[in-house]
């Protein structure tokens, strides 16, 4: 038999180490025990052992942290392999949104959840057909959503399905050690889907929802739970939205079903998810890019233009499913386990637009690319908690991997590129697509594995909590040629990430945390200019510092924290032309959060981010002490509700959005301006023939402004929606 590789031997020998504590403290106990037993019958005193048994039961995941006052968002989250915990006990800043805020606020996708939160910026205008996000300042993909902990599992192109999610958890922060490396990184923070399972009260809802300009949809929520003790659970959630949309030109249609299945037993508990969605947009909103030049980037159009062509269309079809269980080995030790996958089929014809000059002329290239992504994902792990002494330890140990392969068609030539300008953008005739393919060749196959160890030790009666982890993550990547589908470059590179966080309660309405904790994304490639031109890098680390303190005020909470996030990037050396992993990115930032109940109706939702972004080192030095890209020094969310005395049942709303300027080039000499957004609300719920009915009518951005939502080196320049109404009504049978 061969020895496990050297760079492997301490996280081995960490995971022995913690089986052995586990297994010896279960054995003690149960020594333990029977001696204890004997000493009774003997009429001898009970003495207490070194070490005992901590016998209270812990779910990792099974058992959601309520909803905190004003039910708007939750008492706690899902720290992946640390399991859930009260947002108080948490040494991270994390935020829970719950499906009442999501249901109560018309959300149709991510990017309207997001609305709430101060920290999180879409990238992507929200018509279009694909999720981007920047958090802390950092570009977080689409495909780094997790659910239910784990990668690989959502669609990519979420749209039109929340009604199948309890929670949307956003967790601020790199967190390679606590859910492992997502698959582009996901620096400045995660988000975390939570699928929806049985409650103990039957549930049969019909949603029926319209949207501007024509948009029309129906959703049903069932669930039920079954058996003597309710032991087995089913939830269904399926919806369909189809109708123009409120840009000119573009219409929607998507069809989504979810099926959660689950079993709770007094030892073993299981859940299964299954789902499935069709979605297509016409005319779909992309973003738009500039080509070199040093310009003036021009005012932003309307919102309500289109500058694609009618018959562009984005086309996805998804299936998914997952399986999760836990079984109580000892009282003390729980072993878990997650598998699944999903299988995404994308079709698109669309235009990538170049502004050339600030005028808003533009260069437009059309494509037509069909890609594909089929994902697999597996994570087992063992929590074990022992008490030494005055000190209670939850030890978790978890191994994961995910495979990812995909393919990716840019075919040549594609239909002729064409000239225009934001101000009157031209209409084109239907493209041929004559000698074209609709299916994408494997062009990649990524596999991302890894192993990690966790301890946390509490002490003086839960009031400090320190966490100790580290993780081992390898990354495969293997690249394919489109035409010959030989493989054309392969990377294999390890790393580790380590983890240290603390909680200290000197109050139990005040917690004060700090921590340190590294994210993990692919390493670069040397470009082909370069002396080392070919050269693949190793995982790239990027490091977080942050301090914060948390409030529960009887039904009203909040946070503040302070974070510095480094990133490093790859540079050339101008005299030698090496290329190296030199470069660095450093955001700083002060965010405040505010949620619950601050007065008798009236509840609070938001909060503001201060962040200085700056590159602290760049390519011969040329924009050293720069602003970053797309990093604005304010985000403000502030969202207020309103239980309205004399009318039993109505609700008004109200939130405002409000983002500072940003730099779109590392120069510092293109920018676009700051931005404000007012959204407005009211629900109504009442009883219609013996059934709870709840009526919701909403505007979004109010007076209609036209704005450049987001500025990014990766994604370009994203345009904000044009104004919005939204009405539905919810009928529970």
């Amino acid at each position: 038999m061969n020895p496990p590789p050297a760079s492997r031997l301490p996280v081995l020998s960490m995971v022995a180490a913690s089986l052995a504590l586990c297994w010896g403290a279960a054995a003690h106990a149960g020594q333990a025990a029977s001696a204890a037993g004997a000493a009774q019958q003997a009429g001898e005193p009970e003495t207490l052992p070194g070490i005992t048994v901590h016998g209270a039961r812990q779910t990792l995941r099974g058992e959601l942290p309520a909803a905190y006052a004003g039910g708007q968002v939750a008492r706690g989250a899902s720290l992946g392999m640390l399991g859930n915990a009260d947002f108080m006990d948490t040494p991270f800043s994390v935020t829970s949104y719950t499906a009442q805020v999501m249901q109560d606020q018309q959300a149709r996708s991510l990017n309207d959840v997001v609305k709430n939160d101060a920290s999180v910026r879409t990238l992507w205008a929200d018509s279009s057909y694909n999720s981007q996000f920047a958090v802390r300042g950092f570009a977080v993909s689409g495909q780094d959503i997790a659910v239910n902990g784990v990668y690989g599992i959502v669609p990519p192109q979420l749209t039109n399905s929340l009604g199948m999610f309890e929670r949307v958890e956003v967790l601020r922060g790199p967190s390679a050690m606590i859910n492992g490396m997502a698959p582009f990184g996901a620096l400045g923070g995660t988000l975390n889907l939570v699928t929806k399972r049985a409650t103990d009260a039957p549930i049969a809802q019909v949603t029926a929802s319209h949207a501007s300009r024509g948009q029309f949809g129906m959703a049903v929520d069932l669930g039920r739970r079954l058996g003597e003790e309710h032991q087995l659970g089913i939830r269904f959630n399926g919806s369909w939205l189809s109708g123009d949309t409120a840009v000119e030109g573009q219409s929607q249609r998507v069809g989504s079903a979810a099926l959660g299945l689950d079993y709770r037993g007094d030892r073993v508990r299981l859940s299964a998810d299954v789902g499935y969605q069709d979605f297509r947009v016409d005319d779909p909103s992309r973003p738009i890019y500039t080509q070199t030049g040093d310009f003036d980037i021009p005012n932003a159009p309307s919102g309500r233009r289109s500058f694609g062509q009618p018959w562009y269309y984005a086309k996805s079809e998804d299936v998914f499913g997952m399986l999760h269980g836990e079984i109580d080995l000892m009282p003390n030790l729980t072993a878990y386990f997650t598998a699944g996958g999903r299988r995404n089929r994308f079709l698109g014809l669309y235009n990538f637009l170049y502004l050339q000059n600030g005028q808003g002329d533009y260069q437009a290239r059309q494509y037509y690319q069909p890609n594909y992504s089929d994902t697999w994902t597996a994570l087992g792990g063992l929590t074990g908690r022992v008490v030494t002494g005055p000190v209670r330890h939850t030890l978790n140990l978890s191994v994961s991997t995910l495979d990812i392969e995909s393919g990716n068609l840019v075919q040549t030539p594609q239909p002729s590129p064409y000239s225009g300008n934001l101000a009157n953008p031209p209409s084109l005739p239907g493209a041929s697509l004559a000698g074209f393919v609709d299916e994408a060749p494997r062009t990649a196959h990524s596999v991302l594995s890894s192993m990690a160890l966790a301890d946390t030790l509490s002490m003086f009666d839960d009031r400090l909590a320190l966490t100790l982890g580290i993780r081992h993550q390898d990354v495969t990547t293997s690249n394919y040629n489109a035409v010959s589908g030989a493989r054309a470059s392969r990377y294999d590179e390890g790393a580790y990430t380590p983890a240290f966080a603390v909680v200290v309660k000197p109050l139990d309405s005040l917690s004060l945390y700090a921590n340190y904790v590294q994210s993990l994304s692919q390493g670069p490639t040397a470009p082909t200019q370069a002396a080392n031109s070919g050269e693949m890098f190793a995982p790239v680390k990027s490091e977080q510092y942050e301090i914060g303190a948390k409030v529960d005020l009887d039904g009203f909470g909040g946070s503040i924290s302070y974070f510095e996030i480094r990133q490093p990037s790859g540079i050339m050396d101008p005299v030698t032309r090496v290329y190296g992993l030199d470069g660095e990115q450093r955001n700083r930032g002060l965010e405040i959060n505010a949620f619950g109940r601050v007065a008798q109706g009236v509840r609070l939702l938001g909060g503001v981010a201060f962040m200085d972004g700056r590159l602290v080192k760049t390519q011969g030095g040329a924009a050293d002490g720069n602003k970053a890209v797309g990093v604005p020094d304010v985000q403000l969310n502030l969202g207020a509700e309103w239980d309205v005395p004399h009318v039993p049942g109505l609700t008004v709303s109200t939130r405002y959005i409000h983002t500072a300027s940003q730099y779109y080039n590392a120069a510092n000499t293109q920018s676009i301006p700051s931005w404000d957004r007012i959204d407005v609300g009211a629900r109504y719920r009442t009883r219609v023939a013996g059934h709870d009915v709840t009526l919701r009518a909403g505007v979004e951005n109010l007076f209609d402004r036209d704005y450049w939502a987001a500025a990014s080196a990766s994604y370009g320049l994203a345009r904000g929606n044009p104004r919005t109404y939204l009405l539905s009504a919810t009928m529970s049978y």
